[in-house]
């Protein structure tokens, strides 16, 4: 995914003046989560994706103070280690240029990313000074005369930079390349494994719009899955093989298209108004599945290969622009919206479920105010399947159930909830069934007996 550092810092602003404090680590509200663990401590971390064993976790990270660069690099973390301890973080990228979008092989050793460094050409002064900032340059970070287009573009647009020399590169577990993967002078990046390890699905401008595509693992057989006008990336399988989910911009009117095209031109684009789409693996049955407005990134297929947990501002409002990016989860037909992270102001993003279902990692600025942006990782609970219910009692007026569940503690928490009791026979239920047997029939069904 493209470089995130100043989103984040818009994202954050809002703290200054209305947001909650920082350092809660989690949220009462956050049902879905429990044992909310910091797993990066300092700088900018995001998009930290598990090895197929649930053992590691490959991530982006920047920051000159916590990393020593100013544009991000590749790392693992170990997570049997202590997170505390720096040495636990490995960096696997080369350390020149810019690198974003890292993605394990299915041997939890190797992985891929897309970078520039392989294009990086320095003088012999540069490679014999004590330190030499290699980063690309951003556009709209430029001073340019009000005569130059990319004046009025930088000053009415919030952008994200397209950097055309990125190709995708596959490294072994000591960082050491192993193949190019891509080879052109176009954005090739956003790379991500199909669930048998067989295909690469990633974005690029090889066409001249930012589109969709397929290549096998070794690099053969590239293949175009979208082609409508519109950023189309951040793409993931599900996890059964079956779908692809992403994040697109669809710019419709003539105005919006025209500015689309100019941004494009000077390979900048404006990710404030995303949605979410869904499509079959080989790109047929494309369909959008939010209409929320806004920002809408980052999505990822859960376990059932039926729910998408994505990150959004739409709730934020018109006012609010970047005040906060919030975790939900959505069915891949467009229902069930839910809200998973709390925290006002604060910036939730780039969630991945682990293979065994069990936990969610995701990037998070709860415990690092306005100019840090950390890993954590949680327990995913699921409601409902699983648990155990019982010890079933109605109050003595008939309008609450209280009893015990493990819904929310796991496999070593049994806790009482109460609920209010809606005296509604169910579907099964017959004219010649009494009250008492509905009743003893509904709480059955309630607790999945």
């Amino acid at each position: 995914m493209l470089p995130f550092v100043t989103l984040v810092l818009v994202a954050l602003a809002a703290d200054l003046t209305h947001g909650t404090p920082k350092g809660q680590l989690h949220y009462p509200e956050e049902k879905r989560l429990k044992n909310v663990k910091q797993l990066t401590f300092g700088g900018m971390n995001a998009e930290g994706y598990f090895s197929r064993d649930d053992k590691y976790i490959t991530f982006q990270a920047t920051g000159l103070k916590h990393y020593g660069t100013e544009c991000d690099q590749i790392y693992q973390l170990d997570l049997s280690k202590d997170p505390h301890d720096p040495t636990n973080i490995r960096k696997i990228s080369p350390g020149l240029g810019s690198t974003t979008c890292s993605y394990f092989y299915g041997n939890n050793k190797d992985s891929l990313f897309a970078g520039n460094f392989h294009k990086i050409k320095m003088l012999d002064q540069e490679y014999n000074a004590t330190s030499y900032n290699t980063c690309p340059p951003k556009k709209c970070k430029q001073k340019y005369d009000k005569t130059n287009p990319l004046w009025k573009l930088c000053n009415t647009s919030y952008t994200w930079d397209i950097y055309q020399d990125y190709d995708i590169f596959k490294v072994n577990e000591y960082g050491n390349i192993v193949q190019q993967l891509t080879k052109n002078n176009y954005y090739d990046a956003e790379a991500t494994f199909s669930p048998d390890g067989k295909t690469i699905l990633f974005t690029s401008m090889r066409s001249g719009d930012l589109e969709l595509y397929t290549m096998n693992a070794d690099g053969s057989n590239v293949k175009q899955l979208t082609k409508e006008l519109g950023y189309d990336g951040g793409a993931f399988f599900s996890r059964d093989g079956t779908k692809i989910v992403w994040r697109a911009s669809r710019p419709k009117t003539d105005a919006e298209v025209k500015k689309y095209k100019e941004l494009l031109k000077y390979d900048l684009v404006e990710p404030l108004n995303m949605e979410l789409f869904v499509m079959n693996a080989d790109g047929t049955n494309q369909r959008q599945i939010t209409h929320l407005g806004s920002a809408n990134w980052a999505p990822f297929y859960l376990n059932d290969s039926k729910t998408i947990i994505f990150s959004s501002n739409h709730a934020a409002g018109a006012a609010g622009g970047y005040e906060a990016f919030t975790l939900y989860t959505i069915q891949d037909d467009g229902t069930h919206l839910e809200r998973i992270t709390f925290g006002k102001g604060d910036f939730n993003s780039f969630p991945m479920m682990n293979y065994a279902g069990t936990k969610l990692i995701w990037g998070s600025s709860r415990m690092g105010g306005l100019t840090e942006l950390d890993l954590f990782i949680a327990d995913w609970i699921t409601f409902g399947k699983g648990d155990f219910n019982s010890f079933a009692m109605m109050n003595y007026d008939g309008t609450k159930l209280v009893w015990g569940s493990s819904r929310m503690g796991g496999l070593t928490e049994l806790d009482l909830f109460i609920a209010d009791w809606v005296y509604d026979l169910p579907p099964t239920t017959t004219a010649t069934t009494s009250p008492a047997q509905a009743v003893v029939s509904t709480i059955a069904s309630f607790l999945g007996l």
